[in-house]
């Protein structure tokens, strides 16, 4: 049989799944639909066909029909990779869909590096928590944890609350100050405006709880993503820092700059590497390529950097400030009223200790007179 013959038969259920029609119309369309076939994780199964050639004039460029053949081959590679990306080749079409990401807490993370942050036993708000990863991990070192996020989840077992709520259309949901640490793990830039979010927690904590809020986000400055610019390319794609549901981009100083412009102070800033893992597997080859980022961090976070960890914590809102200054006001008065009160009292009671002397005295003498009269 031949891998690309004129003679395929395809169910109409497998088509259904497949956008063939954005493939091309030159003679590698079959190379393009065997791939889609595979990434969809769907059945081939070849028939034994007998080919007969005759002797009519071939028109396919064979050169041509190589190079475009191994291209898509690459370009669906590059997909998996999250360094290009293809529509044709997006079978599970991960803009209409809600994309639960994987797991990092094998290897440097904002996952990890959130995890070491966070003390036992602690009060955490998890927004986007649909994944549920940190969350499970959360649980199992004591945390009471609140889970915030648009869609529902199946992992409520983790989760003392959950709260299903579309950031981009409300405030926080909660009074931020009941919580020890709030993560935006990978959230922000998927909302409209984070800068909405950052003031309706600052602006929704009514008590003068230590609250932390870590955040991490793509670093769009990556040298993958300079060198892409470089060569015309911009492309967004399944996964990455150009995931298609990203609706904003940061670098570290536009990322430092929203946090410092919403009122909050910056305790820790700092660059994460690829993760390799998930692309090569976690094994000998993943973890050099890890150390090899890190090692390029220390020279230049901004430009090695594929990911940005920062850890905040939300300054004194005018609010909060005035709803201070009115209890230290009533306090205060309360304690001025006490303090007359008792002067008051004070006065009153060592004014009538001073009266009942001479009536004492008076009270003395005549009983003295009535003790001698009795006498004679």
């Amino acid at each position: 049989t031949e891998f690309h013959c004129g003679y395929r038969l395809y169910s109409v259920k497998a088509l259904g799944r497949l956008p063939f029609d954005r493939n091309t119309d030159d003679f590698h369309f079959d190379t393009e639909i065997i791939i889609q076939l595979l990434r969809a994780g769907l059945r081939i199964k070849e028939i034994p066909i007998p080919t007969y050639y005759g002797d009519e004039i071939r028109y396919a460029k064979g050169i041509k029909y190589a190079f475009n053949a191994l291209r898509s081959s690459l370009l669906s590679r590059a997909q998996d990779y999250g360094i290009l990306y293809e529509r044709k080749f997006d079978v599970t079409r991960s803009w209409e869909n809600n994309p639960l990401y994987q797991s990092k807490s094998q290897f440097e993370s904002p996952h990890t590096l959130a995890l070491s942050r966070v003390r036992p036993g602690s009060k955490v708000a998890d927004i986007g928590c649909a994944s549920g990863y940190v969350s499970h991990a959360l649980n199992q070192r004591g945390c009471h944890v609140t889970g915030v996020d648009q869609f529902p989840i199946a992992h409520k077992a983790d989760l003392e609350e959950f709260i299903q709520c579309d950031l981009d259309r409300g405030d926080f949901p909660v009074d931020a100050g009941i919580f020890d640490y709030i993560l935006l793990l990978d959230i922000v830039e998927h909302l409209r405006s984070p800068e909405r979010l950052l003031d309706s927690v600052r602006h929704s904590r009514t008590r003068g709880s230590d609250l932390k809020v870590i955040f991490s986000t793509g670093n769009v400055a990556f040298f993958v993503t300079r060198l892409a610019l470089l060569f015309g390319w911009f492309n967004y794609g399944a996964r990455g820092i150009l995931d298609l549901t990203h609706t904003r981009l940061f670098t570290f100083t536009t990322a430092k700059r929203l946090f410092e412009q919403s009122g909050y102070r910056i305790e820790e800033i700092r660059g994460i590497p690829a993760p390799f893992p998930l692309v090569v597997g976690n094994n000998f080859l993943g973890r050099f390529l890890l150390a090899v980022n890190e090692l390029l961090i220390r020279i230049s976070k901004r430009l090695f950097a594929y990911q940005i960890f920062m850890v905040c914590s939300p300054l004194p809102s005018l609010e909060w400030l005035l709803e201070k200054a009115h209890e230290a006001s009533r306090e205060k008065v309360r304690a001025e009223v006490y303090a007359s009160t008792a002067s008051s009292t004070e006065a009153i009671e060592t004014r009538s200790s001073r009266e009942s002397v001479p009536k004492d005295k008076k009270i003395f003498g005549d009983l003295c007179g009535q003790v001698r009269r009795a006498k004679v």
